[in-house]
């Protein structure tokens, strides 16, 4: 008898989760698609081999985009705040003309080692001519007017003129033209991009 109570009041529990909405269904008919088949042939004759494009490197097609000078000086920045090490080439440290030839080996133009060396080289120009790139030439030995430092343009517009070089006491650093010591040790302007 239990059982059958027990029985009785789960198949009302079972039934009063029925619900009471009746649902609608309809019976469809399969979808039926007339498709025709397509010459292939026709499109295969019509095959173009593919075409060959010359490809111009970035700085010719746009040449106010991310110029060789651009890449220069970015690549000379990596240097900032390298201490300086005479002979130096490296992160380790660096001195003036090591972070001019290092820098200009990166787009493979080789110069020579030492900075009076280097001002034998490219085309002179004047100091309210120079351009981001460029290089500038000092002579910062007491008494001498012999070129003994060199950096790198890496800002000029009207007479504003900053440079990246590797200083004795500050290592590799951006200076002015309009400092004093700078405007005064400074020898020629040089342009070998």
């Amino acid at each position: 008898m239990k059982s059958n109570i027990l029985f009785l009041l789960v198949a009302i529990t079972l039934s009063s989760c029925k619900s009471s909405q009746s649902i609608a269904t309809f019976k469809s008919e399969p979808l039926k698609l007339d498709l025709k088949p397509i010459a292939l042939s026709a499109s295969l004759s019509t095959y173009n081999e593919p075409q060959t494009i010359d490809l111009f490197p970035l700085e010719d097609t746009f040449p106010n985009i991310y110029s060789r000078a651009d890449r220069i000086i970015d690549y000379a920045f990596a240097f900032d705040g390298v201490k300086y090490k005479r002979g130096g080439t490296s992160k380790e440290g660096m001195d003036c003309s090591g972070l001019v030839v290092t820098t200009f080996e990166s787009e493979n133009i080789f110069l020579p080692r030492i900075s009076r060396d280097i001002a034998l080289t490219g085309d002179k120009v004047d100091i309210k001519q120079v351009d981001r790139g460029d290089l500038l030439f000092f002579a910062t030995r007491r008494n001498s007017r012999i070129i003994s430092h060199v950096g790198i343009v890496t800002t000029a517009h009207d007479g504003f003129v900053e440079f990246i070089h590797a200083s004795t006491s500050n290592g590799v650093i951006v200076s002015n033209m309009a400092e004093k010591y700078w405007h005064y040790a400074f020898i020629e302007a040089r342009r070998v991009i």
